[in-house]
């Protein structure tokens, strides 16, 4: 069986400030030019009125969570759901709350079910989803529980 110290109901927040740069950065990264990311005259003619952050930048936060706290280094990703609920505008701070939600022992490893929440800076929910990834074995009891 896995050796992993996580346990349901674990808790645990990650935060960003998106900013300009970090919009421009992921665009180069990716090749995801889209006129809603990066032009202001486009923009402004569209449903938000402003330039938005891609939405995969939200769930690099959920990445970012899920590496660096819970479970943390040594994580192994196998899956995200993410459903879209609200734009980020480059200057919001996002806030990815993770929760365990089930743990599944394996022969050799435990499948772990993370539902992921991002709010913005108001409260408000703008990514929603679920991740499924293997915890490193052995870990060091790191996990915030906030």
């Amino acid at each position: 069986m896995g050796n992993c110290s996580l346990k349901v109901g674990d808790e645990c927040s990650f935060c960003k400030q998106i900013s300009n740069e970090d919009v421009l950065a992921f665009a180069e990264v990716t090749g995801d030019k889209n006129p809603l990311h990066l032009d202001d005259d486009y923009a402004k003619d569209t449903v938000f009125k402003e330039r938005i952050a891609h939405g995969m930048i939200s769930a690099g936060v959920i990445s970012a969570a899920i590496a660096m706290k819970l479970p943390g280094p040594g994580t192994t990703y196998l899956g995200q759901s993410l459903k879209f609920t609200g734009p980020v505008k480059i200057g919001d701070t996002v806030t990815a709350s993770l929760r365990v939600k089930e743990l599944k022992e394996k022969t050799k490893f435990t499948i772990a079910t993370i539902t992921t929440t991002c709010v913005n800076q108001e409260g408000r929910v703008v990514v929603e989803g679920e991740a499924t990834v293997i915890p490193p074995e052995h870990k060091e009891d790191t996990a915030c529980l906030n």
